[in-house]
C-alpha cells in the first residue's frame, strides 16, 4: 500500500443551512469507571461562560469536511460538517461508518495508538481492496479543519495487513504542504517525517513513531523558531483542537433508569448517571436546567412540571418527573423514547463544562466548541420528539460551544416543513443509487 498522492487541500465551508448534499460515490460494505466520589460543595463547571459563547466563530477550530478515500464500505467519499450536521441514509448506507472514522481522527488526535483506536482494523478495509506486491492492505481517511489559519487538510494513510501502522500522512494548508511522513523501511517501526521550516532549511527532517498521528506529536518535536515552523505548528494544532473535543453520545435507558451513587456530576456517553447531574445541574444551571423542563414538557404526552432529582438513603440518588398535584413518576416508568429524548436534550443545554470527555486543557474554552456524536439520534423517538431535538440542537450550535453530528434515516421525517428554519444545518444524503453508488 502506498501513501496516496499528492491532493489539492480541502477550502469548502459548511453548507448553506438545510442545503441537501449526496455524497458520492457511496458503495456498500457486502456484509458488514466511576469517578470519585464528590464532596456537596464542590462547584459544577460552567456549562458555557458568556463569554465562550459570544467567542466569533473564526476563533473555534472545527471540521468542515471529512474524506472517507477508502474506508470501510465507503470510498472517494466527501462529507461536508456544518455546526449542525445530519447523515441521513437506509441501513448499510455508511451513516455509522462515518461517524466511526470521525471518532477514530478525534481519537488519534489526542494521542491514542493506533491499536486502541481500531481494534478490529480489517473491518475498515474496504472489502474490494487488493494487496499491493507487498501484501499490504489497509484505508485512507482525512479532514479538513477551519478555524484561525484557515483551511488545513489532513490526509491519512493507514496499513492493516501484514501489520497494523501508518504508513504516511500529510498536511496541507493554502497549497503548501507543511508536512509528510512515508514509510521507508518496512522492516523499522517508524515513519520518515518532514515539516516546512522555512529557514536555513526549508525543510527539517526526522523519524516519528508509525502507531501515532505526527500531527499530534508535532508539538512536541517542533520548536517554532522560525515563522515556517511557527505556520506548522499553528496549523498543527488547529487540527488537534477540532478533532479531540469529542463526545460520543450513545443513551442507554436501560441504565438510566436505576439510583445511581452520588459521583463526579459528568454525563457519561452512556447517560447513566443521568440522575446524578440532574441533581447537580437543576440548582447550579437553572437557566439551562429551566430550558431542559421546556423542552421535555413540549415533547410528553403528559404534564411535566419539573425535572429533578433526591438523594436516597444509602446515598443513592434517582430522577424524577413532577407531574403536578404532588404527583412524581420515576425515571424507570418512561419508556425508552422518553428517556432517549431527555438525555439528548440534557447533552445539548449543559454543553461542555458537565459532559464527560478530553477537551484540550491548554486551550481556553472560549477557543473550543465540542462536537457531540449521536448515532442513530432517531432512535426510539417519535416524529414529535425527534423535530422537537433538532430545533434544539439548532438553537444550541448557534452559539458556536457546541457542534452536532447525528445520523438518522429520514431526514425529512426529522425536519418537517420547518427544517429550513433550523440555523446552521447540513443534511447529507448517503441513501446509495441503484448503481451502487451514493
Amino acid at each position: 500500500m502506498t501513501v496516496p498522492p499528492q491532493l489539492t487541500p480541502g477550502s469548502r465551508r459548511p453548507r448553506p443551512a438545510a442545503t441537501p448534499f449526496r455524497a458520492t460515490p457511496v458503495r456498500r460494505s457486502g456484509d458488514t469507571v466511576p469517578e470519585p466520589r464528590r464532596h456537596p460543595s464542590d462547584q459544577l463547571p460552567e456549562a458555557a461562560s458568556e463569554d465562550a459563547a459570544d467567542a466569533p466563530a473564526t476563533a473555534r477550530p472545527a471540521v468542515t469536511e471529512l474524506c472517507l478515500s477508502a474506508y470501510a464500505g465507503l470510498r472517494r467519499t466527501r462529507i461536508p460538517v456544518g455546526p449542525l450536521t445530519l447523515l441521513a441514509g437506509p441501513s448499510g448506507s455508511g451513516r455509522s461508518t462515518v461517524l466511526g472514522a470521525y471518532a477514530a481522527l478525534a481519537a488519534l488526535g489526542s494521542g491514542t495508538s493506533l491499536e486502541k483506536v481500531f481494534p478490529d482494523p480489517v473491518g475498515c478495509v474496504p472489502e474490494t481492496a487488493r494487496p499491493d506486491a507487498q501484501q499490504r492492505r489497509g484505508f485512507r481517511i482525512g479532514c479538513t479543519v477551519d478555524g484561525p489559519v484557515g483551511p488545513v487538510r489532513l490526509d491519512l494513510a493507514v496499513q492493516v495487513e501484514p501489520a497494523l501502522r501508518i504508513v504516511g500522512e500529510r498536511l496541507t494548508w493554502q497549497g503548501t504542504t507543511l508536512l509528510e511522513t512515508a514509510l521507508s523501511n518496512p522492516g523499522r517501526r517508524f515513519v520518515h517525517a518532514a515539516w516546512h521550516t522555512a529557514g536555513a532549511a526549508p525543510v527539517t527532517r526526522g523519524a516519528l513513531s508509525d502507531d501515532r498521528l505526527t500531527t499530534a506529536m508535532l508539538p512536541l518535536r517542533v520548536g517554532g523558531r522560525t515563522q515556517g515552523e511557527q505556520r506548522v505548528l499553528a496549523a498543527a494544532e488547529q487540527v488537534v483542537v477540532a478533532l479531540r473535543s469529542v463526545y460520543a453520545c450513545e443513551p442507554r435507558p436501560a441504565a438510566m433508569r436505576a439510583p445511581v451513587p452520588v459521583s463526579s456530576g459528568r454525563l457519561l456517553s452512556g447517560c447513566d448517571n443521568l440522575a446524578d447531574v440532574l441533581l447537580r445541574t437543576r440548582t447550579e444551571c437553572a437557566i439551562r436546567h429551566g430550558l431542559l423542563v421546556s423542552a421535555v414538557r413540549e415533547a410528553a404526552l403528559r404534564p411535566v412540571h419539573d425535572v429533578f432529582a433526591e438523594v436516597r438513603p444509602g446515598g443513592l440518588v434517582e430522577a424524577l418527573l413532577d407531574r403536578g398535584a404532588g404527583r412524581h413518576t420515576p425515571l424507570a416508568r418512561l419508556g425508552d423514547g422518553e428517556l432517549r429524548h431527555l438525555a439528548l436534550c440534557l447533552v445539548l443545554l449543559t454543553g461542555p463544562g458537565v459532559l464527560e470527555f478530553d477537551p484540550a486543557a491548554e486551550v481556553p474554552g472560549a477557543y473550543q466548541s465540542l462536537t457531540v456524536l449521536a448515532d442513530s439520534l432517531d432512535r426510539d423517538l417519535d416524529t414529535r420528539q425527534l423535530r422537537g431535538l433538532v430545533a434544539l440542537a439548532g438553537r444550541a450550535v448557534s452559539r458556536g460551544h457546541i457542534r452536532l453530528i447525528g445520523t438518522v434515516r429520514d431526514a425529512g421525517e426529522a425536519l418537517g416543513a420547518d427544517g429550513a428554519a433550523v440555523e446552521g444545518l447540513t443534511v447529507v444524503d448517503l441513501t446509495p443509487d441503484g448503481a451502487g453508488n451514493g
